[in-house]
């Protein structure tokens, strides 16, 4: 089907007759991060539309890839839920179909934080409880027995390292995990997730923005995760983070 489009469509009278001139705006056209998912809302209202197509991209000029379709594309009013959105910033445009084969895109929205939701709030200690220790709990190493007796030892109150949320890479109380890195511009930061046992999960290559939002959902299970944080390629922070299962509004 593509083939055929890009060889015979061409934009109806509302699309730019120039590829090189802006694509139509469409009213309401929003993307707002959710927990765990980003909410898409627009208004159309074209007629004969055959299928619309979202397309999601990182860098907002290229690399656009169909993720899925509108359930009633000729409904003036429509969503669409995003439900496994990628780690940095999520940039979305519409692929508009017509029944007569013509076709053109929508202009292109940036997924923004949903104002609605209270996530300000850092999740700490108290509300998660401590973290897990790496290979259990350690026992004391056996020792020969010239050991002083073990009623001539006084024991120590060991008590568990308590657990901070790092000041760079933090869940907040919508669940969702934010990255903030004020000089992100001007500095070469990377980060690269794990899960507790060490298991890789996914890495950002480059961090461009000195704010973002990782939905809970890239995660794909809650939990303890740990991180580690380059700067200029150099170990800046090596900590942990948690997704709960639940939110607070």
């Amino acid at each position: 089907m593509m083939s055929f489009i890009l060889l015979t469509g061409k934009a109806q009278q509302t699309a730019p007759v120039d590829p090189s001139q802006p694509p139509p705006v469409l009213p309401n056209f929003s993307a707002l991060i959710k927990t765990g998912k980003i909410q898409l809302d627009w208004l159309s209202g074209f007629a004969n539309v055959r299928e619309i197509g979202i397309q999601r991209s990182l860098d907002s000029v290229l690399n656009f890839y169909t993720i899925g379709y509108a359930s009633s594309p000729a409904e003036t009013r429509n969503a669409y839920l995003d439900n496994k959105p990628l780690p940095g910033s999520n940039y979305y445009r519409l692929f508009i179909l017509l029944k007569n084969g013509r076709y053109f895109f929508s202009n292109v929205v940036l997924a923004i934080a949903d104002s609605t939701i209270k996530a300000t709030d850092k999740l700490t200690s108290p509300d998660i409880g401590p973290p897990p220790v790496a290979g259990g709990v350690q026992k004391a190493p056996q020792t020969n027995a010239s050991r002083p007796p073990l009623a001539n030892v006084t024991p120590k109150d060991e008590k568990p390292p308590v657990w901070k949320p790092s000041n760079y890479i933090y869940t907040t109380a919508d669940g969702n995990v934010n990255i903030k890195l004020a000089d992100a511009a001007t500095k070469a930061y990377s980060i690269k997730f794990y899960e507790p046992n060490g298991t890789f999960l996914f890495d950002i290559p480059k961090v461009k923005d000195p704010f973002l939002i990782l939905e809970k959902a890239i995660f794909l299970h809650a939990g303890w995760f740990a991180f580690e944080l380059f700067e200029n390629g150099n170990l800046k922070e090596k900590w942990t983070l948690f997704i709960p299962l639940n939110y607070k509004n």
